[in-house]
């Protein structure tokens, strides 16, 4: 049962906590309801090495890029992301609406051999803390207000802070693979994606803008069915927005 005190006065939907709370004992099982995610991962963290190097101008050799750095992962699940952060160096907090995800990630990185600072609530309950690398990935399709929650991780970067988010966007692909193909087939839970809450990278880009950040690189998310998930020029699909603060 998720805990709804934390809910107050933030974006939560408490619903979507809810939904992704229940996944959590799977959410390292690479063929549980979360095997999309784990085929997502390679690609994306390939991207974020690279925005990593260029933003910090690392040889792109280094095994720990973020040594020195504070890393926030926003609706970081069950760690998915957060592992690999830490592994590249950084100190990291990861912040979820789900308790039991959290229980799960905590649980993981001491198995793992890895100190990661997790915790449940929302980004509008930081209290001021800042970070060098914010990133949110596959969650602001999921929050109540995206002006306020990207306000909100606006305001937990760090002065030269990297910002990293993907979401999917707002086209009849995204519809037709992600709700009619993919939940209609059970490949993601039904009940996971409300398409008119998809942004556009647009929209996105504009509520970073009005937040303060710059747009530094908007690439696209797409599906080869011989290739998996690569990252490219099309935004049709899925994409990601790196943006920089001040």
């Amino acid at each position: 049962m998720t805990n709804a005190s934390h809910l107050n006065d933030s974006t939560i939907i408490g619903a979507e906590a809810a939904h992704f709370g229940k996944m959590a004992a799977e959410w390292w099982d690479p063929k549980g309801s979360s095997a999309m995610l784990h085929r997502l991962n390679p690609p994306r963290l390939r991207y974020i090495r690279e925005q990593i190097d260029l933003h910090w101008d690392a040889d792109g050799q280094g095994f720990t890029p973020l040594k020195g750095k504070r890393a926030l992962d926003v609706g970081c699940g069950a760690g998915l992301l957060c592992e690999p952060l830490a592994r590249l160096g950084a100190e990291v907090t990861g912040l979820d609406a789900a308790p039991e995800n959290v229980a799960v990630a905590a649980a993981h990185a001491a198995q793992s051999g890895l100190e990661i600072h997790y915790r449940a609530g929302s980004v509008e309950g930081l209290a001021g803390e800042t970070f060098d690398l914010v990133t949110s990935l596959e969650v602001i399709e999921h929050v109540a207000d995206p002006a306020r929650f990207v306000r909100g991780l606006a305001d937990a970067l760090a002065p030269g802070g990297l910002m990293i988010l993907s979401t999917p966007n707002r086209t009849p692909l995204s519809r037709l693979a992600l709700i009619t193909l993919a939940e209609g087939t059970g490949t993601i839970p039904k009940g996971t994606h409300d398409w008119s809450k998809f942004l556009t990278p647009d929209e996105l880009t504009g509520l970073l803008e009005e937040a303060g950040l710059t747009v530094r690189d908007v690439r696209g998310l797409s599906f080869s069915p011989t290739k998996g998930f690569m990252v490219g020029d099309s935004t049709a699909l899925d994409y990601f927005v790196t943006a920089t603060a001040a």
